[in-house]
């Protein structure tokens, strides 16, 4: 394995997708904390989504592969999907996560109708956004690795900035709004933040599966710690390892998805969580219940051994 890792690192065009697509993972970890907190993990499903019409328009706008031009679109889709989720919980019985399914199905109804279109235009042939589905990370360039790598750093570096607003706004908007924080901003400038990861990953994991290595990092992580600051590096540490794991297994086999795989990755480290964590871990707490039982167990021999003793002296 490492022999094979070495080999993979000599080759420049692997070694740069190897790094985009872990600090790909990084950001999406950091970012999906706090996201998850917030219970909005189907937000992210929404937008990620949303984000397909909005290439699929740019692409029919500028007619080249532009990751520049993509997130233009996807941005201004996520925000009318933004919007009309407001719109719809707003102005109507219907409650949020009622309205995020209506605004998931119909954006990515409409993106395929654009996408199915794209395909059999005279362009179809070369535009290759069907793969945005799903994600192929070989048919990455350079300059899309540069792009993606810039815009992680970016992503990471405006969280660590935000952090103390972002976490008020994920435990307590109340008091955050009390404090004279612009809570609807934030709440908006969050969204656009998470729409900008998909939009960076899309060509790697693909708008379907890249809600999952927003969400699943930070699920795992919880299980970790109980503090917000720990939650969000673990996240992001789990992030990086799924999209490193995704990327090098990709590479072990021919026409294995890199994307799949990194969602993969992080559903086993989730799994792995589930069951170990130290304090959260199922089989942990497994076990101290039986060593609390074999306690009191003992506790209750020795108490009822002290009270026979007792009255046998008596006696």
């Amino acid at each position: 394995m490492l022999e094979s890792l070495f080999h993979l690192w000599l080759d420049p065009n692997a070694r740069w997708i190897l790094l985009g697509c872990s600090l790909l993972g990084l950001s999406s970890g950091v970012l999906g904390s706090f996201a998850y907190l917030r219970k909005q993990s189907l937000m992210g499903d929404a937008l990620s989504h949303a984000a397909l019409p909005g290439v699929c328009v740019a692409f029919m706008i500028s007619g080249s592969k532009s990751i520049l031009f993509f997130l233009i679109g996807a941005a201004v889709a996520g925000l009318l999907a933004t919007l009309s989720i407001g719109w719809i919980t707003r102005y109507s019985k219907i409650k949020q996560d009622s309205a995020l399914g209506i605004v998931l199905s119909v954006f990515f109804g409409v993106g395929i109708v654009l996408l199915t279109q794209i395909q059999h235009s005279s362009s179809g042939n070369q535009s290759g956004l069907d793969k945005f589905l799903f994600g192929q990370a070989a048919s990455m360039v350079n300059s899309d690795v540069i792009t993606m790598a810039i815009i992680s750093f970016l992503l990471v570096g405006i969280c660590t900035l935000f952090f103390k607003e972002f976490k008020l706004l994920s435990f307590d908007p109340g008091y955050a709004r009390g404090l004279g924080f612009p809570v609807a901003i934030l709440d908006h400038f969050m969204m656009f933040l998470i729409v900008v990861a998909v939009v960076v990953g899309i060509q790697a994991v693909g708008v379907v599966l890249m809600a999952a290595l927003l969400i699943t990092p930070a699920v795992a992580a919880r299980y970790w710690t109980e503090r917000l600051g720990l939650m969000v590096i673990y996240s992001g540490l789990f992030g990086a390892f799924s999209g490193f794991v995704g990327t090098y297994l990709s590479t072990m086999g021919s026409n294995l998805p890199t994307g799949p795989l990194s969602v993969l990755a992080a559903t086993i480290l989730f799994v792995f969580s589930l069951l170990f964590a130290p304090k959260r871990g199922l089989i942990m707490k497994l076990i101290r219940q039986s060593s609390m039982k074999q306690k009191i167990q003992k506790d209750s021999e020795s108490e009822h051994y002290v009270k026979a003793k007792g009255v046998s002296q008596v006696e």
